[in-house]
């Protein structure tokens, strides 16, 4: 009963393995497919192909097996001595081959211990086979040398051929004299090239999937960096709409001029919006901090907040500009939304190395929880990479502060954000500005 379940299991794994077998080579038929199609299309279109083809399997390193035909026919010629003997020598190093060449090419399997003393039954079998029988069992060395040289790469190939072309030179000396420098050049040259190749063939795949997730990952921080840009934008504008549409609803019924002012404003800012948009979109969009200014005064104002602007220090690179616009853009919108603050105060102190932004109302403060906002600091109870609360003057914190912390940190410099000692709330950005002229291309 044991015996007959041993017996069953043993032709369920041979089953399967032999399964295992047929799916490979069918999988490497589709891709071989495949790149044929590819091929055939570049050479119409005339366009170079992309494709390098299937990767090579155990089914590529089979035909090499043809070498051993001359053996095959020694079993069955009269003179050969003890065929029975060859004959299952030559089983046994065929079967030993396959299941070497079939584990080379993963990369686990192929530093597995049973692979390894595979390997080494292979060298037993084929210096018994070349010490008994000599003459065209010899070409079992470069059989061996190219299992070798599949399944050895790295610092041991050099010395692992040299003691094999060795090992063949000595077997071979002893059954054909001079004949062995012949198989020793054959073994070395098939251990080496086979390693090379199959080396070189991994490191052009590796390679080739190393730049096709370095382009998936430019994708992904083009989409952050486009979803960033238009957010700043829609929640900065629209909000300045909807402030001066208020405003002009409630000037119309007392001052008619006022309010066809605050109308002509909103379509000037409509019209730049429009402008804006596309300049995010082919991502060629700079800012200038002056006009962030001039715009963030008007916003203020037609919120009913007392604008204070200050603006000092020698001039800033455009790419510093861009960068402080964002802040002000940012903190004035969410001082426009959320704070009810009467005054707000804008402040730009530059030097020859950094410039310094800071937003300060006087509003409501923290009364709520928002997202989180990282910089490279703390103010005012806020560790610069804990949370943020409050939906008092910043309650957009969670998105549009966030965003414009990693982009600040990307270059150097860092966002503090948080309630001021005096009540309101403060925004704080610092730039490095020779370090930003340098970096600011990592930001998008």
């Amino acid at each position: 009963m044991t015996q007959g379940s041993g017996n069953g299991s043993w032709w369920r794994r041979a089953s399967c393995r032999t399964d295992a077998w047929q799916a490979a080579r069918a999988d490497w038929k589709s891709d071989m497919e495949r790149f044929k199609a590819d091929q055939r299309t570049a050479r119409e279109t005339g366009v170079p192909v992309e494709n390098p083809g299937p990767p090579p399997t155990g089914f590529s390193l089979l035909p090499w097996l043809l070498m051993g035909m001359g053996a095959f026919s020694n079993v069955f010629q009269a003179g050969t001595p003890q065929p029975w003997l060859g004959a299952l020598g030559l089983l046994a190093f065929n079967s030993l081959y396959i299941y070497v060449v079939f584990r080379a090419f993963v990369k686990e399997k192929r530093e597995a211990r049973s692979t390894r003393v595979a390997l080494v039954l292979m060298g037993v079998v084929t210096c018994a086979l070349a010490i008994g029988y000599g003459g065209n069992w010899l070409y079992f060395f470069p059989l061996l040398g190219l299992a070798t040289g599949a399944v050895t790469r790295g610092p041991w190939l050099g010395r692992t051929g040299l003691c094999l072309t060795a090992l063949a030179v000595a077997v071979s000396a002893v059954r054909d004299g001079w004949d062995a420098v012949n198989i020793g050049y054959a073994t070395f040259l098939s251990t080496m090239v086979t390693a090379a190749i199959l080396s070189l063939s991994e490191a052009v795949r590796e390679l080739r999937a190393a730049r096709e997730e370095l382009a998936r990952r430019a994708v992904e921080k083009e989409r952050l960096r486009f979803s960033r840009d238009l957010h700043d934008l829609l929640g900065h504008t629209l909000s300045v709409i909807v402030v001066k549409s208020e405003a002009a609803r409630r000037l119309a019924l007392r001052d008619m001029d006022a309010a066809l002012a605050q109308i002509t404003d909103i379509e000037s800012v409509g019209r730049q919006a429009l402008t804006e948009i596309r300049e995010a979109v082919t991502g060629y969009r700079e800012g200038s901090l002056s006009t962030e200014l001039d715009r963030a005064r008007s916003a203020l104002e037609a919120a009913s907040i007392e604008p204070v602007v200050r603006h000092s220090g020698p001039p800033l690179t455009a790419d510093t500009e861009t960068l402080l616009s964002w802040v002000v853009r940012e903190a004035v919108t969410n001082a426009v939304r959320h704070s009810g603050a009467s005054r707000c105060e804008i402040t730009v102190e530059g030097t020859a190395e950094r410039v310094r932004l800071r937003v300060v109302d006087d509003g409501r403060g923290v009364v709520g929880a928002v997202g989180a906002v990282s910089g490279a600091g703390s103010m005012g109870g806020v560790n610069a990479v804990g949370a943020v609360t409050g939906v008092g003057s910043m309650g957009s914190a969670g998105t549009g502060l966030k965003g414009l912390s990693e982009r600040l940190a990307a270059a150097g410099g860092r966002l503090e954000a948080g309630p001021g000692p005096r009540g309101g709330f403060v925004v704080m950005a610092e730039l490095p500005v020779e370090v930003l002229e340098r970096e600011v291309a990592a930001v998008g």
